[in-house]
């Protein structure tokens, strides 16, 4: 595999070419240097109390960051869609920050919306420090150009409800409000997630209790929607290491109330690292390690000129959980500057229920 197809959740050094650093740098590094050393960056290390809004808005002496939603909706007919608004930010380089062109941020937005027949995407660019993108907390904003994700005075932080979500392109474009009357899910250890043996880790939280309302419009032609929503928040300034080609990530929503964040990082001798986070109804939580899960993938598909597994069994015992999940649509490819599986799946078994799934580096 080569350096190129390390993009990832959060998809965002093909951003880099475009915005002027050298075509051969960007590839290089990946997605920020995935598997780099990140000397002079803020290190992730446990015992970080994560406050709020604080935490809510951008972290620029870390390398890399994302503000990621996913919605799982279906229309007046039940006919089920999906849509993902994400706004990712990396630091070229550590040190104090730079003012206005000069800034060292640069950012990137992915959108898109998924139908059992469509796929649609685009994503946008911005250089830091001219107001084109950003995010604040007091009321919380996270835009790019028109994207938006935005609350009010009435924005409780503890929840990160209610807010906005809007989003166009030439062919798609969504709005939607969302809300949620339970508090934010640390993940990992207290916000802490360690996803190798070196420094590779980031602080991560979620809020996958949102519900969502609004309209999507596909072609010009809208359609009122429902359903529910997930949204996580990670940063740090090393991911992978050197050995770690990519993940398969799960945020699942269970007809039973529960909730599962789940991911696997591929590691080239096969050793895959699991992890993930079992969440109560009413937002206790139960960490899940390797010895816990397992996870297999179904027969490859092809998937724009790439094999990208077309399902996926988990089995959790200790749960005494055995679902299988599948696409709704299984070319939900983003062919952005650096492409990835991104799209809505349902899940049969001991459980039901509907997700997000994202698969990287393949």
């Amino acid at each position: 595999m080569s350096a190129s197809d390390k993009i990832s959740r959060r998809a965002f050094a093909g951003g880099l070419a475009l915005l002027g650093l050298p075509h051969g740098r960007a590839y290089a590094q990946g997605f920020a240097g995935l598997g780099q050393s990140a000397e002079g960056f803020a290190k992730v290390t446990p015992g970080k109390t994560l406050s709020f809004p604080a935490d809510h808005g951008a972290h620029p002496d870390y390398r890399i960051e994302w503000w990621y939603l996913t919605a799982n909706l279906v229309d007046a007919a039940g006919s089920p869609c999906g849509l993902q608004w994400t706004l990712f930010r990396q630091a070229m380089r550590p040190g104090p920050q730079s003012e206005g062109w000069a800034s060292q941020q640069l950012w990137m937005g992915h959108a898109a919306v998924t139908r059992a027949d469509k796929h649609r995407f685009h994503e946008t660019f911005a250089r830091g420090g001219i107001g084109q993108a950003g995010v604040e907390t007091k009321p919380f904003a996270a835009w790019i150009d028109a994207w938006q994700m935005r609350g009010s005075a009435e924005t409780n932080d503890e929840r990160i409800a209610p807010l906005t979500l809007k989003a166009a392109a030439a062919d798609f474009s969504y709005d939607l409000t969302l809300d949620a009357d339970r508090p934010l899910v640390l993940q990992g250890d207290g916000g802490y997630i360690r996803k190798a043996e070196g420094e590779q880790a980031t602080y991560y939280y979620s809020q996958p209790f949102f519900t969502a309302r609004g309209h999507i419009t596909i072609e010009g032609k809208p359609v009122d929607v429902s359903g529910q929503a997930w949204m996580d928040r990670e940063w740090g300034s090393q991911l992978l290491a050197a050995d770690q080609t990519g993940w398969d990530w799960f945020a699942l929503h269970f007809s039973s109330g529960q909730k599962l964040m789940l991911y696997r990082i591929r590691q080239k001798d096969g050793d895959h690292a699991i992890s993930g986070n079992w969440i109560l109804p009413k937002g206790a939580t139960r960490l899940l390690t390797q010895a816990d899960v397992v996870m297999t993938p179904k027969a490859a598909i092809d998937v724009a000129g790439r094999k990208i597994p077309g399902g996926w069994q988990v089995a959790i015992a200790s749960l005494s959980l055995a679902i299988d999940c599948v696409p709704l649509n299984p070319q939900s490819y983003m062919r952005t500057s650096f492409p990835y599986w991104e799209g809505p799946i349902s899940f049969s078994g001991s459980h039901s229920g509907v997700g997000y799934l994202e698969m990287t580096g393949y």
